[in-house]
């Protein structure tokens, strides 16, 4: 904020030098503290700048506050209004009240004296005694040095502080909405800050992922939705609370936060704070996240369902929609090699009409139907190889069990031995604690076994079970279905140069429906167990 002063009435006594003051404070808090407009630090560099301008014998013409802007840039709206004052008036001395409040590098440093050194006007310090004299100069420079040392060593501090924070579970940010930043007091009566979860906004957060997860309703709808239920922000002393940013929403479901990790530098480490999530919800709205951000296809003046999947079978080029005019205005459909067009490469070949690569797709999907008993004779394979390979770690699924069962009967043993008299109480709570230990961690291992087996089963048999009748599928729906079957089955879709077949790229695990009329590599169904890399299909 500036503050023009009006001039005193002409007398004989009227100070002969003018000066401006510059008060700053880097933080919104600090200039708030307190309640007051100002807080207690900016009122505080006035009253000694202006002592400063009477034992100079100078008249405040001007004040420039920042409030809230930090020195470790030059780009202050009321220090470029002071430079810009003291360019096009008469002004004897700028006054700070620590060389720091100007500057916090040397460079800028620099630049803000030169500034002040072409309009005339001399640098003055409430607090430091610096001048033009050399050892002024030296003073000076001296200062300007460590304030910048104290800035870069702070920002050190405070990140090496807050890595630690992470490292040891904590929150290092203002948590998202859906749970609460919180100070509470240790045994001791320290202060230290928390994370806890938000009583009234929690409910909404773990109700947009359970209705997101179960594919039935858009991002938009749910931010409509949560609004129209309530969802509101967490009100800050600077902020009221009110609704949710719409950008914000959308950050909600691709927050690893809500699963208890903490992302921080583009890493995620694990918190310890509550989770609201569980893993197989999150994992499912990521999946219908990634799928919903592949079907959307960029829409320019002209749209196919065929644009983005299609690639010259002579170079690998994609191909591109174009619709030129003939004479009479009438447009007519073509894919065009892009490596053609822009000359990245040495192709030649001709412009395919759309209805023609419409053609060839369409029958590539009969070359990849199964019926029902093919289905069923691809199934069985998948079983017999997830099946083959579960026998391979049953020599660990048995000694994990028989481990299971020892501790089980230790643990009658010791419990009996107790009641005999045989061991204390202490003795007892020992060895169940081990004994516990123990059998939570057999019965983690061998439910990770169990659902590694399982899940990956059941994914690709359904989706195996997509490829049961799908040219009739394919043939039947509208042109957004096509494109997400596309999408869904191909990595690609290449036009042979002769224009009489088309080539699927088949994604994982369609590559089994594979054989010499599709032009793809054939693929076993071991190795497709083997890959386990199969996202669940809806």
């Amino acid at each position: 904020m500036t503050f023009l002063l009006p001039a005193p009435a002409q007398t004989e006594e009227a100070p002969a030098f003018t000066a401006v003051t510059y008060q700053r404070v880097s933080t919104k808090e600090q200039a708030a503290k307190g309640g007051r407009d100002e807080g207690f630090s900016i009122p505080a560099q006035r009253e000694a700048n202006t002592r400063k301008a009477q034992s100079l014998g100078a008249r405040v013409v001007a004040e420039f506050v920042d409030a809230g802007e930090s020195a470790r840039s030059a780009d202050r709206p009321d220090l470029k209004r002071m430079l810009d004052y003291i360019a096009s008036h008469q002004v004897t001395y700028c006054i700070v009240h620590k060389v720091d409040r100007l500057a916090r590098n040397r460079l800028d440093d620099v630049e803000i004296h030169r500034a002040l050194i072409e309009a005339g006007v001399t640098l003055v310090s409430a607090t430091e005694n610096i001048d033009e004299t050399p050892s002024g100069m030296l003073l000076h420079g001296i200062m300007s040095s460590i304030a910048e040392f104290y800035s870069k060593n702070l920002a050190t501090e405070v990140s090496k502080g807050l890595t630690q924070k992470v490292a040891t579970g904590g929150t290092p940010m203002r948590a998202p909405i859906g749970y609460l930043n919180v100070r509470k007091r240790d045994e001791q009566g320290r202060e230290y800050r928390t994370v806890e979860v938000d009583p009234e906004r929690a409910p909404y957060i773990q109700w947009v992922f359970e209705q997101y997860a179960t594919g039935e309703h858009t991002v938009i709808d749910l931010f409509a939705d949560a609004t129209a239920r309530g969802l509101v922000t967490v009100p800050t002393p600077q902020r009221p609370s009110g609704p949710v940013g719409r950008s914000t929403f959308f950050k909600i479901l691709r927050n690893p936060y809500y699963i208890g990790l903490v992302p921080y530098k583009g890493a995620t480490h694990p918190g310890t704070h509550e989770p609201l999530i569980d893993m197989e919800t999150w994992q499912r709205v990521q999946t219908l996240l990634d799928t919903a951000k592949a079907a959307r296809a960029r829409k320019r003046t002209y749209d196919h369902y065929l644009k983005g999947t299609l690639f010259c079978g002579a170079c690998g080029s994609r191909m591109q929609l174009d619709l030129p005019k003939n004479k009479q205005g009438i447009r007519y459909a073509y894919f065009a090699c892009t490596g053609r067009r822009k000359r990245t490469t040495s192709c030649t070949r001709r412009a395919v009409p759309v209805a023609v690569a419409e053609r060839l797709v369409a029958d590539c999907y009969s070359r990849i139907s199964i019926n029902e008993t093919q289905y069923a004779d691809l199934a069985r394979q998948v079983e017999a190889a997830f099946d083959e390979r579960f026998a391979a770690g049953s020599d660990e699924l048995a000694e994990l069990t028989a481990n299971r069962r020892r501790l089980e009967v230790e643990s009658d043993k010791i419990l009996a031995a107790h009641f005999a008299d045989a061991i204390d109480l202490d003795t007892l709570k020992r060895h169940q604690d081990r004994i516990r230990t123990g059998l939570a961690d057999i019965d983690r291992r061998l439910a990770a076994e169990h659902d590694q087996d399982q899940g990956p089963r059941k994914q690709i048999a359904r989706a195996l079970r997509l490829l049961v009748d799908c040219q009739q599928l394919y043939k039947n729906t509208d042109a957004q279905g096509r494109r997400l079957a596309n999408q869904t089955f191909t990595t690609g879709i290449e036009i042979d140069e002769d224009e009489e077949t088309a080539m699927f790229r088949l994604a994982e695990p369609f590559t089994v429906a594979s054989s010499h009329k599709t032009h793809v590599r054939h693929v076993t169904t071991s190795e497709i167990v083997e890959t386990r890399g199969v996202e669940p299909l809806t």
